[in-house]
């Protein structure tokens, strides 16, 4: 009989805790009615109708979103292209020069990244007087920039596990490579592009290091104000804006996950019925 694997358990449950038990000690205190963070004081919600009184917050939250919308948007497109060039494409000029350009902000470190940044947005307005300044355009550049790189390693491993014959089929039945991309390749793809563009929004919700490099005055992104506030010790206030984030999160990543399942479950009964139908 085989043992069970007593030790890989407990190191399990210890890994959870590690990441988990630290989470859900800031949600229970986000309902603390003292001022104190660590100190229980009673059950209470003042904290969070606090926060939606506090319009730095606001005006925080909605900055961070538009930013990592329209940049995690840019970035999927941009990251899909790239992957199918590296994964379709095994030779042609310049590929190693662009899977190393393309991979070199997910081994470079943040701040070399910020500060290679601000430097080239610098000397871009010298040359030509674009960008202005920073602020809303430099933020979104810079999260373009390293956030494309997850999604292009996301879409590149998933159409190397894809099963071109599905294609070759499409085309041999008389469809153009453009409706084969559109109508086969994309469908398929869709849940690892899906994937892609969560973990871009999600890096760009909480960067800090590149967001204070390329912000400028009046664009202070919600990392960036939790950042400053917590300097100075965690407060009740920032528990329940951290667990409201955490909650909007869990819930989107919940949804779509929910929702690539049923797009799987569908095009597996469509693989099934094509193939009743062909016997």
């Amino acid at each position: 009989m085989k043992r069970r694997p007593y030790f890989l358990i407990v190191v399990l449950i210890f890994g959870y805790a590690f990441f988990y038990v630290p989470i859900a000690s800031m949600i229970f205190y986000s309902f603390n009615k003292s001022r104190l963070a660590t100190v229980w004081g009673g059950f209470s919600t003042e904290w969070y109708g606090k926060l939606v009184e506090n319009q730095q917050v606001l005006d925080a939250a909605w900055l961070s979103l538009r930013i990592a919308f329209l940049s995690a948007t840019i970035a999927t497109i941009l990251g899909t292209m790239a992957g199918m060039a590296l994964a379709r494409f095994a030779r042609f000029r310049g590929r190693t020069l662009f899977s190393g350009l393309v991979s070199a902000p997910l081994v470079m470190p943040e701040v070399i990244t910020g500060i290679s940044l601000v430097l080239f947005f610098i000397g871009l307005e010298y040359l030509i007087g674009w960008p202005n300044g920073r602020g809303f355009t430099t933020i979104t550049l810079a999260h373009i920039t390293f956030s494309l790189s997850y999604v292009t390693v996301v879409v590149q491993s998933r159409l190397a596990s894809m099963d071109r014959s599905v294609e070759e089929a499409a085309m041999d039945l008389g469809s153009k490579p453009l409706r084969v991309l559109f109508d086969v390749t994309l469908p398929i793809i869709a849940p690892a592009i899906v994937a892609g563009w969560l973990l871009a929004f999600t890096l760009s919700l909480d960067d800090v290091v590149i967001t204070a490099f390329t912000n400028g005055p009046g664009t202070t992104t919600l990392p960036l104000y939790i950042f400053s506030k917590v300097r100075l010790g965690v407060t009740p206030d920032m528990n329940a804006l951290a667990t409201i984030i955490v909650v909007l999160v869990g819930g989107g990543v919940a949804i779509a996950g929910w929702i690539m399942y049923r797009a799987e479950k569908k095009r597996e009964r469509d693989v099934q019925m094509a193939i009743a139908a062909n016997k």
